[in-house]
C-alpha cells in the first residue's frame, strides 16, 4: 500500500486506533499503520497508537522516578522530529523514559534513519546493554596482570588515566559563557516588567533550549550545577508568564520542571522562586490551599533576598479569599518583619525582586479582600509612590494597583473617584491586558454591580466600560486564534 502524503487529521487517526484496537491488533501494530500511513516518525507514531498528545506524553515522561526526565510537549516533538530539521536527538535516557511509558522497547522507536545519526558511543551501548551510557573515551582492556613487574603494563596503565583526565578537562561551555547566560537571564527578568508578554516568551525559550542543550553535554559538575539553576530560574520565567498569559496547565508543568532544576543544583533561593510562583499559579487556578502550602514551602528554603517578603504577601494573599483576617495581618507582619532584617540580595532581580511597590500592592489587595478599605487606599497610594521613584515601572504591578485603589474608593462610599483611578489601566495597550490584569478588573466590576452604590449612574458607567475593555485581552485573542494544539 502506498503511503498518503499527509500525516492524517486528528479524527483520522484516532479513527485507525479506533478500528485497529477493536479488531484485536496490538499496540505494535497500530503503530506500523500509523508509520506507514501517515508517513511518521517511529516515536511520532508510538505516542498516536496509544492516542496521547504531545503534553500527555510529556507528563508521563515527567512522572517517571528512573531516568529523571524533565519533558514538555514542545521537547518532546522536538525529540520525535529527530533528525530532521528543528529537532533535538534524544539522549539514551530520553529513550529509554519513552519506551518505559510507550510499553516497547528503544529498538521500536528508532528507525534506519535514527540509527545512521545516533553517536557511536549510543550505538555501542544498544547493542551491548551492559555497558555504561556515558561517552568516556574507549579504554583498552588490559591483560590479566603479571605478578612480576612489567614497565610496558605500568606505562600502558599511565597513559590511560591521562586519556580519561583530557576527557574529563573537556567541557562544552567555559566561564563566560556561563556568565552572559546569567546576564541574559536578568535582562529577561526585567524585560518582562515593561515589554510584550509574547515576545519575552520566545526570547525566554529560546535561551531556555540553548540551556537544555548544554546540559545534554559534557562539562565539569560545578558547571553543571550552574546550567541546572539558569535552566530552573527560565522554567519558572516561562511558568509565570504562561500563568499570565492565561495557560495555568502550562504554567504548571513548567513550574514542576523548574522545581526539578533547582533540586538538581540544590539552590535554596532558586527553591523559593520556584515555590512562589507556584504559590501564584495556585492562587489564579482557585487552589487557594495549594497557594498556601507552596508560599510556606518556599519559606521553609530560607531565602536570603526579597522572596521570602513575597513569599509571605503571597501567603496574605490566598488567605484574604478564605476570609480569615488573623491569618491575613499575620502573614503581612512576617512580610514587614522580614523587609526590615534583609541582609541578602536578589541574585536575577526584575521579575525576581520583590521592592517596596509590590509589597504594598499585595497589602491592598489583601485588605480589600477582607473589607477593610480605608488601609486598602492608604496602601495603594504608598504603592504607587514608591513606583514613582522607581527607575521603571512595572506595567502589570502598577495596574493591579490602581484597580485596588479604584475598588477601595468604592468600598469607602467615593464612587466618584473610580473613573480617574481607573485611566491609566484603561489606557494600556492590547499586548500588556494580561490574564491577572483582566481578571482583576472583571471581579471589580462584579464588586460595583453587587455594592450598594451599584444602580447609581457612575457605577453603571463603570460597568459598562469594564465590560467593553476586557472583552479585548491578550487571553482572549490567542483563544480565538489558537489552532489544534493537541497534536
Amino acid at each position: 500500500m502506498k503511503p498518503d502524503t499527509q500525516p492524517g487529521t486528528k479524527s483520522e487517526r484516532n479513527a485507525l486506533r479506533h478500528e485497529m484496537a477493536e479488531a484485536g491488533r496490538s499496540l505494535t501494530e497500530i503503530a506500523i499503520e500509523m508509520r506507514v500511513r501517515f508517513r511518521m516518525r517511529p516515536r511520532e507514531a508510538w505516542r498516536h497508537a496509544h492516542g496521547w498528545t504531545l503534553q500527555e506524553a510529556a507528563d508521563r515522561i515527567s512522572s517517571l522516578q528512573s531516568p529523571a526526565i524533565a519533558a514538555d510537549a514542545s521537547l518532546v516533538g522536538k525529540w520525535e522530529k529527530w533528525p530532521g530539521p528543528s529537532s533535538r536527538r534524544p539522549s539514551l535516557a530520553v529513550l529509554t523514559a519513552m519506551a518505559a511509558v510507550m510499553n516497547c522497547s528503544i529498538e521500536d522507536l528508532l528507525d534506519y534513519d535514527d540509527y545512521r545519526s545516533l553517536p557511536h558511543n549510543d550505538l555501542r551501548v544498544l547493542r551491548h546493554q551492559g555497558e555504561p551510557p556515558e561517552a568516556v573515551p574507549a579504554v583498552a582492556t588490559s591483560s590479566p596482570v603479571d605478578t612480576s613487574t612489567n614497565a610496558d603494563q605500568v606505562l600502558s596503565a599511565a597513559r590511560e588515566s591521562a586519556m580519561w583526565a583530557q576527557w574529563a578537562e573537556t567541557t562544552n561551555v567555559g566561564g563566560i559563557a556561563l556568565e552572559q547566560v546569567h546576564a541574559d537571564i536578568q535582562a529577561l527578568s526585567c524585560d518582562y516588567l515593561t515589554g510584550d508578554a509574547v515576545e519575552l516568551f520566545v526570547r525566554t525559550r529560546t535561551l531556555r533550549d540553548r540551556v537544555f542543550a548544554l546540559i545534554e553535554g559534557h562539562q565539569a559538575p560545578r558547571q553543571s550545577i550552574d546550567l541546572y539553576v539558569s535552566a530552573g530560574y527560565l522554567c519558572t520565567l516561562m511558568a509565570w508568564i504562561s500563568s499570565d498569559l492565561g495557560n495555568l496547565r502550562a504554567a504548571d508543568t513548567q513550574g514542576r520542571t523548574a522545581w526539578l532544576c533547582a533540586e538538581m543544583a540544590g539552590h535554596s533561593e532558586l527553591r523559593a522562586w520556584v515555590a512562589s510562583t507556584r504559590s501564584k499559579v495556585a492562587f489564579w487556578d482557585g487552589r487557594l490551599k495549594d497557594a498556601i502550602s507552596h508560599a510556606r514551602r518556599g519559606t521553609s528554603c530560607r531565602p536570603q533576598g526579597t522572596v521570602g517578603v513575597l513569599l509571605q504577601c503571597q501567603e496574605a494573599d490566598a488567605w484574604s479569599k478564605l476570609g480569615v483576617d488573623s491569618e491575613v495581618e499575620d502573614a503581612l507582619n512576617r512580610a514587614e518583619a522580614l523587609r526590615e532584617s534583609l541582609t541578602g540580595t536578589d541574585e536575577v532581580g526584575g521579575l525576581f525582586s520583590c521592592p517596596s511597590a509590590r509589597q504594598e500592592n499585595y497589602a491592598a489587595g489583601a485588605h480589600l479582600r477582607v473589607g477593610s478599605f480605608n488601609d486598602s487606599l492608604m496602601e495603594a497610594n504608598r504603592a504607587l509612590e514608591h513606583l514613582r521613584a522607581q527607575s521603571s515601572r512595572p506595567y502589570g504591578t502598577e495596574a493591579q494597583i490602581h484597580i485596588s485603589r479604584a475598588a477601595a474608593l468604592v468600598g469607602a462610599g467615593h464612587p466618584e473617584g473610580v473613573m480617574d483611578a481607573l485611566g491609566p489601566v484603561l489606557a494600556l495597550p492590547l499586548g500588556q491586558r494580561l490574564m491577572t490584569i483582566t481578571q482583576r478588573m472583571e471581579d471589580f466590576g462584579s464588586y460595583v454591580a453587587g455594592h450598594r452604590s451599584g444602580t447609581g449612574s457612575v457605577s453603571v458607567v463603570v460597568q459598562q466600560t469594564l465590560v467593553e475593555w476586557c472583552a479585548d485581552s491578550v487571553r482572549r485573542r490567542q483563544a480565538l486564534s489558537s489552532g489544534d494544539a493537541s497534536v
